[in-house]
């Protein structure tokens, strides 16, 4: 078995368990607007919210002249 410095080798957590892991210590959502647990209001709500705090994302901005 090979030594290696703290915070190198061993196992991985998985991304939904970083993410429950930010909510529960921290406070901190990170949620995809295309999360396929989300119902279309849900993900609606999401959207929304992300806007407002952070603008639209750069694909859904609409073109200037239509």
């Amino acid at each position: 078995m090979r030594w290696h410095p703290a915070g190198y080798g061993g196992s991985r957590r998985d991304p939904d368990q970083v993410k429950r892991d930010g909510w529960h210590d921290e406070g901190v959502l990170a949620v995809s607007v295309d999360d396929h647990r989300l119902t279309w209001p849900e993900r609606e709500l999401v959207r929304q919210l992300a806007e407002k705090l952070y603008g639209p994302r750069a694909g859904d901005r609409e073109a200037a002249n239509g």
